[in-house]
This record gives structure tokens, C-alpha cells and sequence, in this order.
């Protein structure tokens, strides 16, 4: 995609394409969860990733070395963690509950961030619109409350570490490097799987099934993050962030026959007021920056 492209083409269209990437690959994992546990799927999804990312992009030596190693490798560990956390909630909460505590992470960076009325009223839409689409049951264990709301934490987290990333330059090469570190880091958790989780590693359909995981939920989704990161402040990306229910409800309704409710379409039509609202002034990326 040439940059005059990518330009042309606006951000909330790339992040939806993003969404929908990330949905499908949540689909192949629920798949997983029958024959793995939750964290042993997180790792395997950041194995897949980094095995793309550095075929891929081949960083150079500078990318492995000083403060560019110490903040991809920051990234990398928030984004791994997020995922291990969040696959780990939906675990033991209803999905529509683990998402709207999980939300309270990119909707905290909006509000922080926000410096006008209108993008008071724009996170608070988006707010809105999530807690309707997902439904908030406030049922489950505390267990799976405490993971939810780490995955919130470290979501933030990755916002602010992402902008940073992508301001320097260097986003792909330094998110290969982030995700190697972070698989290396996490991979000793495949052995707390048990007996039955490392038989079925050596399952090849299994294998597939978790590369594809590590593509369509981290490889496609995070590569389009730092395409819009490069062009949004963190403030609208964290309201874009919540375009992602209303993804998630269009792949249940197309795929899985999954017809949503009032107030799941009420929801939807807030967050795109939202998004819609915090677009109108198209802020330039590094008024918004990470400090």
C-alpha cells in the first residue's frame, strides 16, 4: 500500500479491517480453548506473531540494541500480557462482561488525554455505546473480574507504549523486536499447560490453527494500529478502539447468525457518533503524543 494510499484511505475504515482480523482470529481460538489452556493460546498466538513479524521485517542490529530495545520490549510484554490476561477472563466471565471492564483501559486514555468539551462528549458516547453493546452482566468470579480489569490496564498501556513506538519510525521493525522478547520471556508458561496441552502441541492442525491465531489477531491488527497511530492522536485512537464491539457484533451477526438486540443497536449507533465526533477536527498526531 502505497503512502498517498494509505493516506486517501481513512483511519477508522483501516482500524475496522483491523477489527475484523482480530475477530476472525478469536473465532480460531475459541476453537483452541477444548484442547488448551487459555494462557497456553496467548503464547502461541505471540510465537505465530513473532515468527511473521521477524521473517518479515528482519530488523537490523540497531533495533536490538539501547533505548529502541527497551521500549519494544516494554510494547512488546503489554501487548503479550494484555492478551494472556484478556483470553484468561473470558475464561471465567461472560465475553460481554470481560469486554466492558477491558474497555475501561482505552476509554481512561481518552478521557486523560481529552482537552475540549467535544471529546468529553466523544468518550462519553463511546463509553455509553460499549456497556450497551456488551451487555454488562456483573456476574463471574472475582478471579475473572482481577484479569479483566489487568487486560484494561495493560490496554492502556499499550495505547500510550504503541504511540511512542510508532512516533519514533521504526513501528514494524520494533514490534517484531517486542514480541521476540516477550516470547522468550513468556514462553516457560507452555509448560504449566499439563501433560494433555504439550501433547497437543504436537498436534500440526493445532500448530496451524494457533499460527493463524498469532496472524489475524496480532500480526494484521497491530500492523494496522501503527498505520493509524502514525496519523491519530491517542485520544481519537482510544475512541476508535471502541469501534471494536460493534466489529465484534457485525462478524457475530454475519457469521454466527448472532442478531443483536436494541440495545446492543443503540450501542452501535452511539459509538459511530462517537467516532464520528471525534473525527470532525482530523488533530494531527503529534499534538496528541505520549509524554
Amino acid at each position: 500500500m502505497t503512502t498517498s494510499v494509505r493516506e486517501r484511505v481513512p483511519a477508522p475504515a483501516v482500524f475496522v479491517v483491523g477489527g475484523l482480523s482480530m475477530y476472525v482470529g478469536a473465532a480460531l481460538a475459541v476453537g483452541l480453548f477444548d484442547v488448551l489452556t487459555p494462557s497456553t493460546v496467548a503464547v502461541l498466538r505471540l510465537l505465530g506473531a513473532a515468527a511473521v513479524l521477524l521473517a518479515w521485517r528482519r530488523p537490523a542490529r540497531g533495533a536490538w540494541r539501547g533505548g529502541r530495545l527497551v521500549r519494544a520490549s516494554a510494547f512488546g510484554l503489554a501487548t503479550a500480557l494484555m492478551n494472556l490476561a484478556f483470553y484468561e477472563a473470558i475464561a471465567r466471565l461472560p465475553l460481554g462482561t470481560a469486554v466492558a471492564v477491558e474497555f475501561c483501559g482505552p476509554v481512561a486514555v481518552a478521557a486523560v488525554a481529552s482537552r475540549r468539551p467535544r471529546d468529553v462528549a466523544a468518550v462519553g458516547l463511546a463509553a455509553l455505546g460499549v456497556l450497551l453493546i456488551a451487555d454488562v452482566r456483573w456476574s463471574g468470579s472475582p478471579s475473572g473480574v482481577l484479569w479483566a480489569l489487568a487486560a484494561a490496564l495493560l490496554w492502556a498501556a499499550y495505547i500510550l507504549l504503541g504511540k511512542r513506538m510508532a512516533s519514533a519510525g521504526n513501528g514494524l521493525d520494533d514490534m517484531a523486536v517486542g514480541f521476540t522478547v516477550a516470547a522468550v520471556v513468556l514462553s516457560p508458561l507452555l509448560l504449566l499447560g499439563g501433560p494433555g496441552a504439550l501433547g497437543a502441541l504436537g498436534d500440526p492442525v493445532v500448530l496451524v490453527l494457533a499460527g493463524g491465531v498469532g496472524v489475524l489477531s496480532s500480526v494484521v491488527p497491530y500492523v494496522l494500529d501503527q498505520l493509524v497511530l502514525r496519523r491519530v492522536g491517542q485520544a481519537r485512537f482510544a475512541v476508535l478502539l471502541a469501534l471494536l464491539p460493534a466489529t465484534a457484533t457485525v462478524v457475530g451477526l454475519v457469521a454466527l447468525g448472532q442478531v443483536p438486540g436494541m440495545l446492543e443497536t443503540v450501542g452501535i449507533g452511539a459509538v459511530i457518533a462517537a467516532v464520528a465526533l471525534r473525527s470532525r477536527d482530523g488533530d494531527e498526531a503529534g499534538s496528541w503524543s505520549a509524554r
